[in-house]
């Protein structure tokens, strides 16, 4: 007997404005192959698109990408316009501007707030869409966001973009930004391996304010946009083995525990691990287990 996977809606819904999600969604920055932010072999071309369209199959209805996220032989928009147009009705695409790269894939200084106009428009011409349905202002340690999300948020006047987001942010940017205009979510790294008081602030804020907090890094940990190191803390381990899981589920799994509306959005360019990363919205944690987990992400240890 034939068993079906599992799917994304496994994991529940959040809003993104009115924009309903479920928990588990795709980040496609894996899929651009070797460049500043994969260091392996590029993903077949087939393949990469064989997997976006098995993530929506698998009920996968956001996914995560930048026009930025390219290399000499991928870029995840074109990749993701070729796959899935003419998309869902209930697929939300969020995409990011701030940094630049220019077109040989060297990194510039951060966009002006001037400039943020073309990098929405080269998103909605690779993408093929007339609007962006989320766009995240990333930080390039600016003191004050306020005049670049001040120009996003008249982008967003004129129906260029749907909703606005922030990015690498600490909760005083959040503040900043929510004076111009209403945020959707939050992208910042964080995960077991990445403690940060401020981090940790802004997920409660979030979490008060009904904004979705989307980590980034979530499963590589330590190794970041290197992706995952190959080691694994034991206390990980411990609880996959009981559940008879992988490491990297359980990751996903204590993301998605950390509260409703903390969303995931794990990439892979493997069609296996696509299977296993949305199924990680089914494993539910003991307390036992979240708190033995918790106290690798804060450091202490247990009696």
């Amino acid at each position: 007997m034939t068993t079906s996977p599992i799917t994304a809606d496994a994991s529940g819904t959040w809003q993104l404005g009115d924009l309903p999600v479920h928990r588990i969604g795709f980040g496609a920055m894996r899929l651009t192959g070797s460049g500043p932010f994969h260091h392996g072999t590029p993903s077949d071309r087939e393949r990469s698109l064989a997997v976006l369209r098995r993530a929506v199959e698998l009920g996968v209805n956001h996914i995560d990408t930048a026009a930025f996220y390219f290399s000499s032989t991928r870029s995840a928009n074109e990749l993701i316009n070729t796959a899935l147009a003419p998309y869902p009705d209930d697929l939300v695409i969020v995409t990011k501007v701030g940094p630049f790269r220019d077109y040989s894939g060297a990194w510039g200084t951060a966009a002006r707030p001037d400039q943020l106009r073309g990098h929405v428009e080269e998103n909605l011409r690779q993408l093929g869409r007339d609007h962006l349905d989320v766009v995240n202002l990333r930080r390039m340690r600016q003191e004050s966001i306020a005049e670049h999300f001040g120009a996003l948020a008249e982008l967003r006047e004129a129906g260029l973009i749907r909703h606005l987001g922030v990015s690498d942010v600490e909760p005083r940017h959040l503040a900043q930004a929510l004076e111009i205009a209403p945020v959707v979510c939050v992208q910042n790294r964080y995960g077991l391996d990445s403690p940060d008081p401020r981090t940790d602030e802004l997920l409660r804020i979030c979490g008060e304010r009904g904004i979705a907090f989307v980590p980034f890094f979530a499963v590589a940990g330590e190794g970041g946009a290197h992706g995952p190191t190959g080691d694994e803390r034991d206390e990980v381990l411990a609880v996959a083995r009981d559940h008879g899981a992988t490491p990297v589920q359980i990751r996903i799994a204590w993301t998605l525990h950390q509260g409703r509306h903390v969303l995931a959005i794990p990439g892979t360019g493997n069609p296996g691990h696509l299977a296993e990363n949305v199924a990680s919205g089914a494993l539910r944690l003991t307390d036992g287990e979240l708190e033995r987990l918790n106290a690798v992400h804060t450091g202490r240890s247990l009696p």
